[in-house]
């Protein structure tokens, strides 16, 4: 028997997801465990399997389509049934849209708008992304879905040059991959026929859906920075014995092994941690929820933003196995191929920006961590010791503290462990 196919919960924290792609096309029979269609959500792109066998009858939400948990996004049953009756109800409770009508009932997230017609620089703005007078679609609008829009931005591809086989013109992944294997590139064609007297006018501008992810780092951020009493600390520490250690410990072990400042720090940190418990704690309302182990977010930057993979005891691993453990998970988030439990629960978080350059910045707390570290770059920097001016390779960290569980002076102890451990880093065995 026919029935609707919901969006199920992929992810912990997940409300909503975004359709990525399709593995099946309608018409096609599954198997119960089979991979119908991958998804994203808040964090990472996750496989929708089939509890049972059937036959994909119809798709009502195409690639690049939002739906909330439990809304239907698709139907399945016997090859040949009759789903007219399914197709009346979800369409007059709001679930979906027939596709004739689809590009008319959503904002629109991924149309080209146009202002008045403009020729675009090559300097100022890539052709491929704003044409200059679009052809399909409705209303003097290009309509692109997002991914065949995002698949154009990172090669280069001048849509108005694209007719798209979608519902109302629209350019959607395949046209995108049939131009690339025709060896269509850049806009070269617009940017031939420009020269020093075009006029410009105002800038044309697409909207693309934002990514679950993107929706859930703004939500969670949002959440941070407002009922979060929020206060910070900064530290300035000498690196150089650290460096030494580093040096030392990469001289005795394979290439493949070798460890960064990073892993260090993240060590430090977790170390520091449980010897300062309302560090490594969270605020739960009615009580402060203590953490046994130091469970280290360790912030990675994606396309779509940022997420932070845990390194679950790093107070108990080496720095090899921690390094390991951060580059097989950084892997894995740039691929949005972490799972759900490699991404949450953090007690503690690090972001790291010295490897561009940052000499000091703040970070926003991640809830219902209590605190997050921001560390800048360790630079040679002339310093008095002893009366004398010395060079010494000095960090700048600064810690984001919860006021509702971290005291000025609590915090202050935490990064006074921290910086003793790595100016001396004998004392991680004190």
């Amino acid at each position: 028997m026919a029935e609707k196919f919901l969006m199920p919960k992929l992810s912990p924290t997940m409300e909503e997801g975004q359709i990525s792609r399709w593995t099946k096309n309608e018409g096609d029979s599954f198997d119960s465990g089979e991979t119908l269609a991958e998804v994203d959500t808040d964090k990472a792109t996750m496989e929708m399997t089939a509890l049972s066998g059937g036959t994909l009858l119809k798709i009502l939400k195409d690639a690049g389509d939002t739906a909330k948990l439990g809304e239907a996004i698709a139907i399945v049953g016997a090859k040949g049934e009759d789903i007219s009756s399914l197709l009346s109800e979800v369409s007059s409770n709001g679930s979906s849209v027939p596709a004739e009508k689809k590009e008319e009932a959503k904002a629109e997230p991924a149309a080209v708008k146009q202002p008045e017609p403009v020729r675009a620089t090559p300097a100022d703005t890539k052709p491929a992304i704003v044409p200059a007078a679009p052809s399909n679609g409705d209303n003097g609008r290009m309509i692109v879905s997002p991914i065949a829009a995002r698949m154009a931005a990172e090669n280069g591809i001048d849509l108005k040059a694209i007719s798209g086989s979608g519902p109302n013109g629209r350019i959607i992944k395949r046209d995108i991959e049939q131009t690339l294997d025709g060896g269509i590139t850049s806009g070269e064609a617009a940017v031939a026929d420009f020269t020093p007297s075009t006029q410009i006018g105002a800038s044309a501008f697409r909207d693309e859906p934002t990514s679950q992810m993107r929706r859930v780092i703004a939500s969670r951020l949002t959440e941070s920075i407002g009922p979060i009493p929020t206060f910070y600390l900064t530290a300035e520490i000498e690196m150089d014995r650290a460096l030494e250690l580093r040096k030392a410990i990469n001289a005795n072990i394979p290439e493949d092994q070798k460890i960064s400042v990073n892993d260090i720090i993240v060590k430090v940190a977790a170390l520091s941690l449980v010897k300062h418990p309302f560090v490594n704690a969270s605020y739960q309302d009615r009580s402060i929820r203590f953490y046994q182990q130091a469970d280290i977010g360790v912030a990675v930057a994606i396309d779509e933003g940022l997420i932070t993979p845990v390194v679950r005891g790093a107070d108990l691993k080496g720095f090899v196995e921690i390094s390991s453990e951060i580059r097989s998970l950084a892997a894995k988030a740039k691929a949005k191929k972490l799972q759900p439990e490699e991404y949450t629960g953090a007690t503690f978080s690090i972001s790291n920006l010295g490897m561009f350059g940052i000499k000091e910045f703040t970070a926003i707390i991640n809830p219902p961590e209590a605190g997050i570290l921001a560390v800048g770059a360790a630079a040679p920097t002339p310093v008095v010791r002893n009366g004398e001016i010395v060079i010494r390779s000095i960090m700048h960290v600064t810690m984001s503290c919860d006021h509702r569980v971290i005291d000025g002076a609590t915090g202050a102890k935490f990064l006074q462990t921290f910086k003793q451990m790595l100016e001396e880093p004998a004392m991680m065995l004190a």
